[in-house]
């Protein structure tokens, strides 16, 4: 375990990196970077490290000056990249980690040698939709919303102890932390981020994710540029976590 000082900020991060071979993981919304874990294990039997933190306000990391866009996130990214030595590497994002990926090509496509969007779109829910998800949880806590985010991210096959853990999960990150969050994906919009994109792109779905789904995904895979698509039957928000085998499987073929 490690502690980092990113801006005003400690995060917790886990760095096991390799010389030229990495890929760099960032989770979504109401989670920490134990979501990676099958994936990060089984691609690191092949050869490549990794590098993935707990974003600010989630996991074990501050949350500090609260970031207001996906680009404050991505500027924390970028500075975690810089502070562990790591020039560039494949970012790999699920969910809000995807757009924090789009983020980091957009700003600072000098560190992304390729992307891995799973779960994401340019754009995320409403107006609307965030703005009565905040109010639920400015008023009783994540706990409160946690019921129906997991109907999202899981489908009813989904192993009841997987969800289990994933409520707990969710239900533990702070309110500050989430609401921040939400703001960041409720006032960003990714398009031209991802029109901008010119490196080998994969975008992931899961065939039953409620929160971002194939037809979200199908469309961000238009918007860049020679960009493959991926779906994972069963798979819901999660299959990171879910299905990490499968996941691991197709990212060891794109990397080589």
């Amino acid at each position: 375990m490690n502690a980092l000082k990113i801006g005003d900020a400690w995060l917790h991060v886990e760095a096991a990196l390799q010389p030229q071979r990495n890929v760099v993981y960032v989770n979504s919304l109401g989670s920490d970077l134990r979501i990676w874990d099958g994936v990060v294990q089984r691609l690191a039997a092949r050869g490549w490290g990794a590098l993935r933190y707990d974003l600010r306000g989630h996991g074990l990391s501050d949350l500090a000056n609260p970031p207001r866009l996906i680009a404050d996130h991505a500027r924390d990214l970028a500075h975690l990249m810089a502070a562990v030595g790591l020039e560039r590497a494949c970012i790999c994002g699920v969910s809000v980690g995807g757009a924090i990926a789009l983020g980091l090509a957009q700003a600072h496509p000098e560190r992304v040698e390729r992307l891995v969007l799973c779960n994401t779109g340019a754009k995320i829910g409403t107006t609307d939709s965030w703005n009565a998800r905040i109010a639920a949880v400015e008023a009783d806590g994540v706990a409160s919303v946690a019921e129906e985010v997991l109907k999202r991210w899981f489908p009813p096959q989904a192993d009841p102890g997987l969800v289990a853990l994933a409520r707990n999960m969710l239900s533990r990150t702070t309110a500050a932390g989430y609401i921040s969050t939400c703001v960041a994906l409720r006032d960003s919009d990714l398009t031209e981020a991802a029109r901008g994109v010119t490196v080998p792109t994969l975008c992931v779905a899961g065939e039953l994710d409620g929160s971002t789904p194939p037809g979200m995904v199908r469309a961000l895979q238009g918007l860049i540029e020679g960009a493959d698509y991926f779906e994972i039957p069963g798979a819901g928000h999660l299959p990171c976590w879910q299905m990490p085998a499968t996941l691991a499987e197709r990212l060891a073929a794109i990397l080589g």
